[in-house]
């Protein structure tokens, strides 16, 4: 079933921007014991509202299916990285809107780790999550959590048993619903007159002028613009009092929004963010023909050369079991004849597969087993390149990177 009109103002005004081809659930690994069952695929096509800059995913699926099908397998406190920029991101947001001894909802809360930061801090913080087996990580870590898709019935819960939040946070979510505009309205009603919204997602402005494309998969179901941003939380009674662009997930919109009292205006960071996608192009076509142009020529190139490699017998191991690695390896139609292993270091992910491309996940050591053999690594999770390279050569020193980006040398 295809969505026919634009999740945020409800234009019927939709452009095709993107086709990335069939692509199964990009977060859902499986477990040796289902390699039997087929996985589900379908279309991943972006579309552009015209009217009011929002970008979506055109192919509806069943958001049980992506995330009670198997156990979800990304958790918030995945790496030192990732800990670390939620550790930073309590402190910098209580400082920020001077929140003393709050209520604290998490939205999407994953295994309760940014929860758990604010509660360390002296606040009260529950989570929403859709996932039971994240829900069971976050009560071992002593955060309540509601299992569900958040939604106003939720809010109408969180009220009757608690009371309305002085903070409510959803980092990577916002972008996972089905109806962002019920979700924030949602939000408006359980949040008290002088609480905060702050919710982080992937920057498509970033991903865009960067040229990457493999942060689109099904879980996302909206790619958020300074410019929707501001159009959905005006639908909802809210207006932006802060906007920034953060270094995590490799470049991420923060938003802080507050409750329109009398005659707020955005502040002066949303007006500049908008007049930059303008300037980008970020609301024309064009820009995005020559965008997909640029992705199958790039992908024709890189595929040449790692065909050159395997016929050579070198040996190709992936890094990083991340839902961007899976749109990457299915958008090049990566499979196990090509990439030997995907490594990963979390326990959740070790000794399963990647969906349809059904590559092996194991541990970094495997690099062992190729000291004095050509191997060669290509980091999907190329956000921490940086930090996994040095990692990675201590293991063997003999590892050479490859990425789209650079060109072999063969």
């Amino acid at each position: 079933m295809f969505r026919k009109s634009c999740l945020i103002c409800e234009s019927q005004n939709l452009k095709e921007i993107l086709n990335l081809g069939m692509h199964p659930f990009a977060d859902t690994f499986i477990p040796k014991e289902d390699l039997s069952n087929s996985d589900k695929a379908y279309p991943l096509i972006c579309d552009l509202c015209s009217d009011c800059g929002g970008v979506q995913l055109r192919c509806t699926t069943n958001p049980n299916d992506r995330y009670c099908g198997v156990d979800y397998s990304y958790t918030s406190s995945n790496s030192n990285f990732s800990r670390t920029h939620w550790q930073d991101y309590a402190q910098e947001v209580i400082s920020k809107i001077s929140l003393k001894e709050g209520f604290v909802v998490e939205i999407g809360s994953n295994d309760g780790y940014l929860a758990e930061q604010f509660i360390a801090k002296g606040h009260r913080a529950i989570g929403v999550d859709p996932s039971p087996y994240m829900a069971k990580l976050a009560k071992e870590r002593g955060v309540e959590t509601l299992i569900e898709l958040f939604s106003q019935k939720t809010s109408e819960e969180i009220l009757k048993n608690f009371e309305k939040a002085d903070l409510i946070i959803a980092n990577n979510v916002f972008n996972h619903s089905e109806t962002p505009l019920n979700f924030a309205k949602a939000v408006a009603n359980l949040l008290n007159e002088e609480g905060s919204f702050i919710f982080e997602l992937p920057y498509w402005g970033e991903s865009i002028e960067s040229g990457k494309f493999d942060q689109i998969y099904h879980e996302h179901v909206s790619y958020f613009t300074a410019k929707s941003s501001a159009k959905i939380m005006e639908k909802v009674g809210l207006y932006i009092s802060s906007i920034e662009i953060v270094d995590y997930h490799g470049g991420s919109l923060r938003v802080y929004a507050k409750k329109q009292k009398n005659s707020e205006d955005h502040c002066e960071e949303l007006h500049k963010l908008i007049q930059k996608e303008n300037n980008l192009g970020l609301f024309d076509v064009k820009k995005y023909n020559l965008f997909m142009n640029n992705l199958i020529y790039q992908r024709n190139k890189f595929l040449k050369s790692l065909y050159t490699l395997k016929e050579k017998g070198s040996n190709i191991i992936a890094v990083g079991a991340a839902a961007k690695g899976n749109t990457f390896l299915n958008f090049y139609q990566l499979d196990k004849s090509i990439i030997d292993f995907v490594t990963d270091s979390s326990p959740h992910k070790k000794e399963k597969y990647t969906p349809l491309t059904r590559i092996p996940i194991v541990g970094d050591e495997v690099f062992e087993k190729y000291l004095d053999k050509e191997v060669y690594a290509l980091i999907l999770s190329w956000n921490l390149a940086d930090i996994l390279k040095p990692i990675l050569s201590k293991i063997n020193p003999d590892i050479k990177f490859i990425s789209p980006e650079k060109t072999i040398a063969l």
